[in-house]
Parts: C-alpha cells; structure tokens; sequence
C-alpha cells in the first residue's frame, strides 16, 4: 500500500520546497515489498491482491484485502499509517494489523519502519509470526518523469524478520532451508508515463511487475509474477493488486 501513497504535496506545501525535488513516479514501483516512502497527509485507503497459483497449491488464488488510514506530514514531522488486513478474503477471516511510521530524510529520499500481519491468528494464518522491517526509498534527481514532479527512476532497500526471513513449513519440508536473506529491494523505472515497470527481491525470492495508473483518480493496479528462483516456493506464480486512497482534506 505504500506505493498507493506516495507522497505529492499539496501547493502550499510546494511552494516551500525546491521546485527542483523530485518524488516517486505516480504508479506503483513494486508489489512484493515496502516502500521507504509511506503517505502524505490524511488518507483512509483500500485495495485488495491476489495470487495464482497458491504456493503449493494447484489451481488455487490466494487472495488479500486491506483497509487503513494515514495521517502527518512527513516533511515536518512523521506519517503514520495504520490498516486491517483479510488473509482469507474467502472465508471472510484472519484478520491482522499493519503500522507503518515514515519520515522524509533528503530531496527525494524517505525512510519507513514498520510492523506488518500482527496480531494474526495462528489457526488460519500462514505467517509464523509478526514482520517487523525498515526501508529507505530514493527518487533519482537527475531522471525527471515524463510526470511533472516526478523522478522516473527510485529504488529501495530495506531490513526485515518475518516474511523477509522466515520460510514455510512447505519451503523447509521441501528442503529449502529455513531462512531468507533478511535484505530486500526493489528498482522501479517508469516505461512510458504513469506505467512502471519493478524487479523486486522480496528476501526470499525474485519478481518482476508492471505499475499503472491508468486514470487522472489515484486507483493504482500492479501486475506481475513472483517466485523466478528455486529460493523458495515450488512455482512461479502471477500476483495482482489494485488500491485507491481517498484524501480526507477537502477543498
């Protein structure tokens, strides 16, 4: 959902910053991991994504939902964002919670730290436990978008347990090991305007995704597939989101 939120300010806010910053393209730069840059403002936001096949499942989508809000400034202070996820959007259960504290530290650089799928119930859930990660995102200065504001190249790097770290029961039935890299990243280049296209690293396996944003509203879509390496999973698989944040500022 970061990408959802990527920080565009406002004109009063603009006109207070060099003119010559720029901020992440407007699509989404990746689907796997998390961003550095989190929201700007109040946002509440939703969005929902799937994967197919299911990781040691055949002919089965895996699908999630999510609904939060965010709140702050970033630049003068800090962003936090808080959301409720649904796992198992089939059988309308196993809820977790997501918060996510951001903060811009540069021109075009941002750092997030954040805690993902607590509270999940261990009957349904397939996450061993909490994730818990820090990231940093940077917009390239010297790469303008074909989007006014914007950079066409930003890339991330990041730190995290959980699902950075931790493999399945499946992987280590399988044989895989028990743990990831830990490290994750992601590079994300805009092909034409507001069309992305992201190779990720999500500490456990590689992917690469199409960020879109195919309309003048904020509703994002990302499509790609995942699991390339025999790091983990026993497939390759397509994975799909679409997400809109509302501002809750009126004008």
């Amino acid at each position: 959902m970061d990408q959802f939120l990527a920080p565009v300010p406002d004109a009063s806010i603009q006109a207070q910053q060099a003119p010559t910053e720029l901020y992440p393209s407007d699509a989404p730069g990746g689907i796997l991991i998390p961003s550095g840059f989190g929201g700007w403002g109040s946002y509440v936001f939703g969005g929902v994504g799937a994967t197919y096949p299911e990781a040691y499942r055949n002919n089965k989508a895996d699908l999630i939902s999510s609904l939060g809000f965010c709140v702050g400034n970033p630049a003068k202070a800090i962003n936090f964002a808080a959301s409720v996820n649904m796992t198992d959007v089939h059988n309308f259960r196993n809820f977790s919670g997501n918060f996510i504290v951001s903060r811009k530290l540069f021109a075009g650089t941002s750092i997030s730290a954040g805690a993902l799928q607590m509270f999940a119930d261990v009957k349904y859930s397939d996450a061993s436990s909490s994730t818990y990660y820090v990231a940093v995102s940077h917009a390239i200065q010297t790469i303008p978008s074909l989007t006014p504001g914007c950079s066409r190249l930003t890339y991330t790097i990041g730190i995290g347990s959980g699902r950075f770290y931790e493999k399945s029961p499946n992987d280590i039935k399988a044989g895989r090991g028990k743990h990831g890299t830990a490290v994750f990243g992601s590079i994300s280049y805009e092909l034409i305007q507001h069309v992305n296209v992201n190779a990720e690293w999500s500490g456990m396996n590689l992917g690469f995704s199409a960020g879109i944003r195919p309309f003048k509203v904020p509703l994002s879509l990302a499509v790609g597939v995942a699991n390339l390496t025999r790091y983990t999973n026993d497939k390759a698989n397509m994975v799909f989101s679409v997400g809109v944040p509302l501002s809750l500022n009126r004008r």
